[in-house]
């Protein structure tokens, strides 16, 4: 009688029924096979995190045992096949890297998973089609792009107090840019962490004077409502020693290419592009469409607010 190896719907069989607390005999019952195939496939594949088999894992690492190891490359290629199976699950780079190294199985940059997605495309590969965003030549990095971490002394997230993480009080923003298809005309967009209070400016080109004029003219329209702001790592945002001088608050920086560090505005940004879709240029757009566009995001019922708007919550304190 000859040997056939576990299948894809097996796998997730042997997961959903080890979740419902039955047996591995009654498994291997239920599913014609002997129980020391179940047994040596638990035992293969638990992922070492927090002790679950999980079926996805374990068909990645079934089908990549059966490869050996693309040559010039440190990883093997049964890693290669899981990090393909999450890509596929439109799980970003980032995400597969963090995932990967906190479940114990695998350490690799998510820059090392972005040149393996260069790579499968220069060949004719689809990889690239499960990225949420359009991929982007690789630039070289050197002193003309260093510019971004030209201040090695800002604060960063992990500094912020307790306090704006619980966002248990009014005070505490995110804040960003969007700029539009020439990237030279943008808006900054803010976001109050608690209540989702937007505000939106205007800017003619993304600089750091410029920038600077923005945030404090939306800080001035609100003096007793501003006490930190976390910005993305843009060269625009460097200007911070002066927001804090002028305005007296604190500004903190968020991991480079942490983006859900900033979940709030990562979300506002989302919805603005509902009214600037990304391609579209902003030469025309003005402070007036900018206010247009923030109070009627302002004006929307929240559900995680009991359906009240962040405009209700933001002037009720």
């Amino acid at each position: 009688m000859s040997y056939h190896q576990l299948s894809k719907g097996e796998r997730y069989i042997i997961a959903f029924c080890l979740k419902r607390g039955e047996s591995k005999a009654a498994i291997a019952r239920m599913i014609g096979r002997h129980p020391s195939t179940i047994y040596r496939e638990v035992q293969r594949n638990w992922t070492r995190h927090d002790g679950w088999y999980r079926a996805w894992i374990a068909d990645g690492y079934a089908v990549a045992r059966r490869h050996r190891g693309p040559r010039g490359s440190r990883f093997r290629e049964e890693e290669w096949e899981l990090i393909r199976a999450l890509l596929e699950r439109k799980l970003s780079p980032e995400q597969v890297s963090g995932l990967l190294r906190e479940e114990g199985i695998l350490s690799i940059s998510h820059e090392t998973i972005y040149q393996y997605i260069f790579e499968d495309r220069r060949r004719g590969g689809k990889l690239y089609r499960n990225l949420r965003t359009k991929i982007r030549k690789h630039r070289k990095r050197g002193i003309k792009h260093s510019r971004r971490m030209a201040y090695s002394d800002r604060r960063m997230i992990g500094e912020r107090p307790e306090s704006v993480e619980r966002r248990s009080r009014i005070g505490h923003w995110e804040g960003d840019t969007v700029y539009g298809a020439d990237r030279r005309h943008s808006i900054v967009t803010l976001v109050e962490r608690r209540t989702g209070y937007a505000i939106i400016k205007k800017i003619e080109a993304r600089t750091i004077a410029e920038t600077n004029r923005a945030l404090l003219e939306a800080i001035g329209e609100h003096p007793w409502k501003f006490r930190t702001i976390t910005f993305d790592n843009g060269f625009e945002f460097m200007g911070y020693r002066e927001l804090e001088q002028k305005a007296r608050i604190r500004c903190y920086f968020a991991n480079p290419y942490h983006s859900w560090e900033r979940g709030s505005n990562e979300n506002l940004n989302g919805l603005i592009r509902q009214y600037l879709p990304k391609g579209s240029c902003m030469r025309q757009v003005s402070q007036v469409d900018c206010d247009r566009i923030s109070e009627e995001l302002n004006s929307r019922p929240r559900k995680r607010h009991g359906y009240r708007s962040p405009k209700e919550l933001f002037y009720a304190n």
